[in-house]
């Protein structure tokens, strides 16, 4: 990064689990020339030509046909922590960052609502595998404040924000007070980008070409011909009177791999050769961005988003409902629909009292909206006032993390001990079931500590 926090200590920012290609994605700051680069958080096997890559390589792909994807994130939630390393080795390696992990300070961004017990694993992973010197984690939304989102001119920050995070797993509705989470209003909506590409490869299998094992490709026509209907009733009926011509329809040429010829939108004056194959985008290019404002459609027992958003304000103080109407900024990759801010500020409009005005900031790049408030922050003097150093987590274990880094889910930090080195946790599952005792063993302690009972007795 260009601001140094010392003339030893380079800064790096990783934001994870963002909606990238069709996997989560890990957008990186340079800690030198302060660039940034969206590296895919999945170690990927192509059948095309038989490699496996991992993370950055995936750029060196030539055959993006039958893609499988290894992601270290599930459900939100990070699992496969074999994975991870891989992809951060690769990052952290002379091909992409080339730093010495020992002399610089890390932010890192987790899940909402995230585990404690992987919160610890994650301070492991920092300070035990590679040896950071100080870092910080906290979730994207906390970060917003510190970006440009709700920034006006001759106006002061504002106070009240919600953000909304619609994002690779889920959409998240975050009310943020003085930039500060108010965890009991925080609501989650189970639809993200990666329920959106499954739907539309479900659907265009079962109506044109198998395209279920085509995670990648079928990912970028969501990215170029989906967008958000602003009357699906009205849309619905236009496809349906005319399905093969109509102002809605629209043909997506599919990618020629002995070519190495990306897919592509078809325009009026493109000549189509016999050999291309040709995937016609009717209702699905609105009905699977219906989903995030009709979750129900599919059988989710959830409201859509404008609702969710309602019902998250609902749980605020009632003096400062309105301001949170106020400002409600959108980040992440599924924002990013056509016709989405309009769609969702016509339905904010009937749950929203008479004398709330209805406003809603939108950016040019939500994906990595939040990972540039993270590199502002990160520059900030008072930064390292928020970090946990390697010294202190040495002395004092993961309740250092609890005491530095605003949680959801408080608790007492447990009573301060001298650590003794530790294997990891992902490193103790083989010595684990080699100490664990057979049941004849159980069986013996079991007789002779019934027998020493009745000695006792007599």
């Amino acid at each position: 990064m260009e601001h140094l926090q010392s003339k030893l200590v380079s800064q790096m920012v990783i934001e994870m689990n963002l909606q990238g290609p069709p996997f989560a994605a890990l957008v990186l700051l340079h800690p030198l020339n302060g660039s940034h680069r969206i590296i895919p958080n999945a170690v990927v096997r192509s059948k095309g030509d038989k490699m496996t890559y991992f993370g950055h390589e995936l750029s060196k792909c030539k055959d993006y046909s039958s893609i499988n994807y290894r992601l270290p994130f599930e459900k939100g939630y990070l699992v496969d922590w074999d994975a991870q390393k891989a992809v951060w080795d690769g990052i952290f390696s002379s091909e992409v960052l080339a730093i010495d992990t020992a002399m610089s300070s890390l932010l890192i961004t987790e899940p909402y609502f995230n585990l404690p017990n992987l919160q610890e694993v994650y301070d492991q992973f920092v300070f035990e595998e590679y040896e950071f010197q100080s870092y910080h984690r906290c979730t994207p939304a906390s970060l917003i404040p510190y970006g440009s989102l709700f920034k006006q001119p001759d106006l002061p920050p504002a106070e009240c924000v919600i953000v909304v995070d619609s994002g690779f797993s889920y959409t998240h509705v975050v009310p943020l007070l003085n930039g500060k989470v108010i965890w009991n209003a925080v609501k989650r909506l189970d639809v993200g980008g990666k329920l959106l590409t499954n739907q539309l490869k479900e659907l265009v299998s079962f109506r044109q070409w198998n395209m279920m094992d085509e995670t990648y490709i079928m990912n970028d026509v969501k990215e170029s011909c989906c967008y958000v209907s602003q009357n699906f009733r009205n849309d619905l009926e236009t496809c349906r009177m005319n399905p093969k011509s109509n102002p809605i329809v629209q043909e997506y040429i599919l990618p020629d791999l002995t070519t190495n010829r990306r897919g592509r939108i078809r325009q009026p004056n493109d000549i189509v050769a016999e050999a291309d194959q040709i995937l016609v985008m009717n209702n699905e290019r609105f009905s699977v961005p219906e989903l995030l404002f009709r979750p129900d459609d599919i059988g989710l027992d959830q409201s859509g988003l404008a609702a969710t958003i309602a019902q998250s304000i609902s749980l605020i103080t009632s003096d400062l409902q309105g301001m949170f109407w106020a400002n409600i900024g959108l980040v992440g990759g599924c924002t990013k629909f056509p016709g989405f801010r309009a769609r969702l500020t016509f339905e904010l409009q009937s749950f929203a009292p008479i004398d709330c005005e209805v406003a809603i900031y939108e950016c040019d790049e939500p994906i990595i909206e939040a990972y540039k408030a993270a590199a502002t922050f990160a520059s900030l003097p008072g930064f390292t006032n928020h970090v946990v150093t390697r010294a202190e987590y040495a002395e004092s274990g993961s309740n250092a993390s609890r005491r530095k880094f605003h949680d959801w889910k408080p608790r007492e930090v447990e009573k301060e001990k001298p650590r003794e080195p530790t294997k990891a946790k992902w490193k103790q599952r083989e010595d684990d079931r080699s100490q664990a005792p057979n049941r004849a063993t159980k069986t013996r302690n079991k007789a002779n500590s019934a027998s020493t009972a009745t000695t006792r007795r007599r």
